[in-house]
């Protein structure tokens, strides 16, 4: 029987006592499209049908034992990377997945992530951020690896809507994620970031646009969350969102928010001082998994000094 987790493999848990030293380690880099024939062979591989077709990562993974998720993250100094536009005060909530109507920036800097693991064709989501090489997508590290292995053809869609591409199929040049997720998968550090090309001379936020990201903040937060959850309810057509106050996980050291969403939505942003008018914030964590017996709660990794170094690196790649 297949698990309702956003995710959680056999493997991670199965490894959390090789949890790598935290500290400043810098993040493992893996090559993608690197050339721009490679890139234009992943965009071209991605049809409208497939992006349908994909399957939601967590419905090809086996259930696990939740034991020995808890480990501490480590703290430093806090950081917040403005979005573009800057003007980032929370609205009205709580929302517990629906529909995302308002509009604003979240629209087209969210988007769908397609990529091939163990030969399937599978998906979750991402978010564009401000970045010194306009091109870093945050999402989580089950997203860029799992069970040992990097995905392959992975390519980021902003603004996708039930196939569409209307911003075009950025295909990543590096993606990457924290040493310990790379070393172990251990899920209190699951954060992924990929670095995509150019798409017809431009780089991605020019087009699209960024939101901001912080570090080292407060566990309890007014957030939002986004994602394009695949799983039923919801098909993976359109853009889902949650809103509430975050609160401490029970299983791991990450933080937890009511919503409803589904396989699909891993690596989706959840954003502090969000504003319902601009569309704009800052991304505070991603969804990374659910469990079993409370299905209405997501909980995602909470964004210390490892994250905050994965970031700097993807920046910079």
């Amino acid at each position: 029987m297949k698990r309702t987790m956003i995710v959680l493999a056999a493997a991670l848990l199965g490894l959390a006592g090789l949890v790598a030293p935290a500290g400043a380690a810098t993040a493992t880099v893996h090559p993608a499209a690197t050339t721009q024939a490679a890139a234009d062979a992943v965009a071209a591989y991605w049809t409208p049908e497939r992006m349908r077709q994909a399957v939601p990562l967590d419905s090809l993974l086996d259930p696990v034992d939740a034991k020995r998720l808890r480990v501490d993250v480590p703290r430093g100094a806090p950081q917040v990377v403005a979005p573009t536009p800057a003007d980032v005060t929370p609205l009205a909530f709580p929302n517990g997945g629906s529909a995302w109507t308002g509009g604003g920036a979240i629209v087209n800097t969210a988007g769908r992530v397609f990529f091939t693991f163990q030969g399937r064709n599978a998906s979750c989501s991402g978010n564009a951020v401000t970045s010194a090489n306009k091109s870093t997508i945050i999402t989580a590290g089950h997203c860029v690896k799992l069970e040992g292995a990097f995905h392959t053809n992975w390519t980021f869609v902003p603004a996708y809507n039930n196939g569409t591409a209307p911003f075009g199929t950025w295909a990543a040049r590096a993606t990457m994620a924290t040493p310990q997720w790379v070393a172990s998968e251990d899920i209190n550090f699951d954060v992924g970031a990929a670095v995509v090309n150019t798409l017809n001379g431009q780089s991605l936020t020019d087009v699209v646009g960024a939101q901001g990201v912080s570090f080292n903040q407060p566990r309890a937060q007014a957030m939002y969350a986004f994602g394009w959850p695949a799983a039923a309810p919801y098909d993976g057509t359109r853009m889902i969102y949650c809103s509430g106050n975050t609160f401490n996980a029970f299983l791991s050291n990450g933080i937890g928010l009511t919503c409803n969403m589904t396989g699909g939505a891993s690596g989706g942003p959840w954003l502090r001082q969000f504003n319902e008018a601009t569309g704009a914030g800052l991304v505070n964590s991603v969804n990374s998994y659910k469990i079993n017996f409370i299905p209405t709660w997501m909980f995602g990794p909470y964004f210390g000094t490892d994250a905050q170094n994965l970031y700097n690196s993807a920046q910079a790649a």
